[in-house]
């Protein structure tokens, strides 16, 4: 299914595109862990990493652990000194976060529930079961991002413009050349690209585009072409243009970008389509749902990576209150918790959550709220804890049944491509025991399947 009117006629159809100084920096910042693993890293076809690991700390602070395992001697910023590391979650000591599909990470061991075990209700979190604590490190701490196009060495655009020419020119279009050099050019090297052929040629490389290609393919190439930060801001826009909205294009986008990449989405959405973003949200959703993307689109998330487990178990106790605990639901007090703390903070607070619940918190979302503003609060929740399985997942039912959501499929696969794709790819295999490869092959055909095959790595 593709979005009304995409691609827009004449692309590029806004003034001043590419936006200049607008692209976003990826992959984002604080992003990087490494395995604890004693094979050390890189990990078996992880790629390269530097040559030192940072510095020693808790995980979350994105450090590796100390020398001996961890706790690190003297402890960790922030934690508790007595007693060992609150759980994650599960009880008392080092815990694990949750494995399988919507969470994971780390090695499960015998699943124990929560205290009550109600059954968790982000799909395919392992019903109303929680890991036990688990003494020392982890066998594998959460990998390093990494995306599955790189830029690629000895780059020329010159040459690379040289060769989409002569794939376009005259009857009939080598579909094959222009898939080898797009999928393994990275966004900034194609935006070269595209300054080199207007150079060379006098002539606008995505019309050319245009005039060659259709259906998926072009959709495909065109927002392989398009600035990172512009195709957010583009999707956007076109998921509350025209009759009807596209609220779960909203939730992706809105609900799992870092502070930094939000703030140029919202300034790109206004230098190029002379839009107020949140004008267009309120205008397009209404209720608790409205009140959540307008929160999400200030990009102000604390992003601090050190846990104070005294404002979880005050947050958790606040959450309950406004609902668990009492007749009706206090929706501001949901949103103001998850659309403001740190993904780490909000990790130790539902494992607080459950213990004075009785129930996780996802299943207490999932019973206080309903429709898209349910869906909001349980894919932050969901990226709180492992952002590649919720793109897994929306990949996955992109695909899964009759018909395939195009626009869903080429937005994540483009939008990954470059970010955490290796770690999408490994989360999916997991969560539906078959490759992503296997099912884009199955659900897809022609060049469209070759070129979104190229970009995942197969």
């Amino acid at each position: 299914m593709a979005y009304p009117g995409y691609p827009p006629s004449g692309y590029p159809a806004f003034p001043g595109y590419p936006p200049t100084g607008q692209e976003s920096v990826y992959p984002p910042a604080g992003q990087y862990t490494y395995p604890a693993a004693p094979g050390g890293y890189p990990p078996a076809g992880g790629g390269s990493f530097p040559a030192a690991p940072p510095s020693t700390g808790y995980p979350e602070a994105g450090g590796y652990p100390a020398p001996g395992g961890y706790p690190a001697p003297g402890g960790f910023p922030g934690a508790p000194q007595a007693g060992g590391m609150p759980s994650y979650p599960g009880g008392p000591g080092y815990g694990v976060p949750p494995t399988g599909p919507g969470f994971g990470g780390y090695p499960q061991p015998p699943a124990q529930s929560y205290a009550g075990g109600g059954p968790a209700q982000i799909p395919g979190y392992p019903g109303g079961q929680a890991p036990s604590p688990m003494p020392g490190p982890p066998a594998a701490m959460v990998q390093y991002t990494q995306g599955t196009i790189q830029a690629a060495p000895n780059f020329d655009a010159g040459r690379d413009a040289e060769i989409l020419r002569k794939a376009m020119k005259g009857i009939g279009t080598d579909e094959k050349a222009i898939i080898d050099v797009v999928s393994n050019r990275s966004n900034d090297q194609r935006q070269k690209i595209k300054a080199a052929f207007k150079t060379m040629y006098g002539k606008d490389l995505i019309k050319d585009l245009k005039s060659e290609l259709s259906g998926n393919v072009e959709e495909l190439i065109l927002a392989l072409f398009m600035p990172r930060t512009y195709y957010d801001a583009w999707s956007l826009r076109h998921a509350m243009k025209g009759a009807g909205t596209q609220e779960r294009v909203l939730i992706e986008i809105l609900c799992t970008r870092t502070n930094q990449e939000i703030r140029e989405i919202v300034n790109c959405y206004k230098s190029e389509f002379g839009r107020d973003i949140e004008q267009d949200i309120r205008a397009d959703t209404s209720g608790h749902f409205e009140r959540l993307l307008v929160s999400m689109c200030q990009g102000n998330r604390d992003e601090n990576q050190t846990v104070d487990y005294q404002k979880a178990q005050e947050d958790a106790q606040r959450l309950y209150q406004a609902g668990e605990g009492k007749l009706g639901t206090d929706e501001s007090c949901f949103n103001m918790v998850l659309a403001s703390r740190s993904f780490p903070q909000l990790r130790a607070t539902a494992e607080a959550y459950s213990r004075i619940a009785n129930r996780d918190l996802a299943s207490s979302i999932d019973r206080e709220f309903s429709g898209n503003v349910e869906r909001g609060l349980k894919a932050i929740l969901q990226c709180a804890f492992d952002r590649p399985a919720f793109f897994a997942e929306r990949l996955y039912y992109a695909m899964k049944g009759a018909g395939t959501d195009d626009s869903t499929l080429i937005r994540i696969i483009v939008t990954r491509s470059e970010i955490d794709l290796v770690q999408i790819k490994q989360k999916f295999a997991e969560m539906y025991q078959k490759t992503l490869a296997t099912m884009i092959a199955s659900d897809t055909s022609g060049d469209y399947r070759r070129l979104l095959l190229a970009i995942v790595g197969q």
